[in-house]
């Protein structure tokens, strides 16, 4: 197993950015898809963005994109999201999630209940 460990969450104006990251110790950190979820309260948990084993392709919903940028450094164990121009709505906890399945990720991507281990997630906080 591997258990994902999210930081970089925090306050910060509309407007503004944050980099959040998601790590893994686990040698075989690179063998898992990753997606960012999170969860607004009083809604349900909605995916964000997602990046495939080695980086070759990436998936935004719509509202993020042109927004934030998903990468990956599988040598540091560490899979990035990077938050420009932030808006109020963007205030949720978000959560990264691994998944380690066979069947094809631009398929699977969006899909909670696909990812086998989830962070405890971090609070992003834009204000207004």
């Amino acid at each position: 197993q591997v258990q994902p460990v999210e930081s970089g969450g925090g306050l910060v104006q509309a407007g503004g950015s944050l980099r959040l990251s998601c790590a893994a110790s686990r040698w075989s950190f690179s063998n898992y898809n990753i997606g960012w979820f999170r969860q607004a309260p009083g809604k349900e948990r909605e995916f964000v963005a997602a990046i495939s084993r080695n980086g070759g392709s990436t998936f935004y919903t719509d509202s993020v994109k042109g927004r934030f940028t998903i990468s990956r450094d599988n040598a540091r164990n560490t899979v990035y999201l990077q938050m420009n121009s932030l808006k109020p709505e963007d205030t949720a906890v978000y959560y990264c999630a691994a998944d380690w399945s066979l069947s094809p990720y631009s398929s699977i991507y969006d899909k909670r209940d696909e990812y086998d281990y989830w962070g405890q997630g971090t609070q992003v906080t834009v204000s207004s």
